[in-house]
């Protein structure tokens, strides 16, 4: 082999090598990326949160990958408009704020900008020479347009729709938007993904939920280990006209609750000492305490009216 042929050859391995090496450090920085989206900005960029662009999205990220290298990052680090500086986590360095962009730039199939540079392009195709123009193709046959989708009917326009339960807390109204924290917070449909599906509230059957082995909730604040007194008895509410009796467990309510949660100043614990009403429980009294506020509300009418009345025979 000639000398030439040997140095030529040694030439396009280093330049194959140092390709290699390249495209090695760009996947590190987005695996690095990836890492610094998970602990710090998939709450906003994952759903959109007050208009963030969402990841994987590439027309979310398109204009503003073409403001350029500099301007992107500058956002990004000092914040613009509901972007809090570097995600609201001050300990995030430089480089993990620029993996992370560069992680949710290649998400939406772009590259992150070179300094001084725009967005990168996808590669265009050489011009080449023009070619004869080829016969017309025949026409396609008409194709039939799908028949329009029709609006969908809410039964009552003043319940929300399905898309709207759970908002992220920067958009339920109750967490301040314009907090830093507010954004760190994980949004409930991600916590509550899996869970037993209720018909009410922020839509989980905790109950279910709890059967099932989904969440282990703490009984005690400082004691990890404690169990809770369970007491599995129903307390049966006799109902006068046709409506079905009410039964009350205590098993489910002392999963979660102490007793002492409930007894002396909600119910006195002796029979017939408690006196009952629909209009009370709406007052947010004895039931009501709970019910409509944390608890499933009682419009929700057979969960606790379950228990049907004997069929008495008609008599003459």
């Amino acid at each position: 082999m000639s000398k030439h042929l040997i140095k030529r050859s040694a030439l396009v391995a280093s330049v194959l090598l140092s390709g290699v090496v390249a495209s090695s450090a760009l996947a590190a920085d987005i695996k690095a990326g990836k890492a610094v989206y998970d602990k710090a900005c998939f709450a906003c960029h994952k759903s959109g949160v007050m208009g963030a662009p969402k990841v994987g999205s590439k027309d979310d990220w398109s204009p503003r990958a073409a403001q350029g290298r500099e301007t992107l990052l500058d956002h990004a680090l000092n914040g613009l408009n509901s972007m809090p500086a570097r995600g609201g986590n001050p300990s995030l360095s430089d480089d993990d704020i620029t993996n992370a962009v560069a992680y949710m730039l290649d998400s939406a199939g772009l590259e992150l900008p070179a300094a001084g540079g725009k967005a990168a392009k996808p590669a265009e195709t050489k011009a080449e020479a023009p070619k004869p123009a080829a016969a017309p193709a025949p026409a396609p046959a008409p194709v039939a347009k799908a028949p329009a989708q029709k609006p969908k009917i809410q039964f009552n326009r003043l319940m929300k729709g399905r898309d709207e339960w759970n908002p992220p807390p920067a958009e339920d109204g109750i967490h301040d938007p314009d907090n830093e924290g507010t954004y760190m917070l994980q949004p409930p449909r991600e916590g509550m993904a899996g869970f037993a599906s209720g018909i009410s509230g922020n839509r989980v059957d905790w109950v279910q939920t709890l059967d099932s082995g989904a969440i282990a909730p703490r009984y005690d604040r400082t004691d990890p280990n404690k169990k809770p007194f369970v007491m599995d008895l129903n307390i049966v509410r006799e109902v006068k006209g046709s409506m079905p009796d009410v039964v009350y467990p205590h098993k489910q309510h002392t999963e979660w609750l102490d007793c002492s949660n409930c007894h002396p100043d909600i119910f006195i614990p002796k029979k017939g000492a408690n006196q009952i009403s629909m209009a009370a429980i709406l007052l947010g009294q004895k039931c009501g305490v709970c019910h409509g506020k944390v608890a499933f509300p009682v419009t929700e009418c057979k969960r606790c009216h379950s228990k049907k009345k004997k069929a008495t025979a008609f008599k003459e």
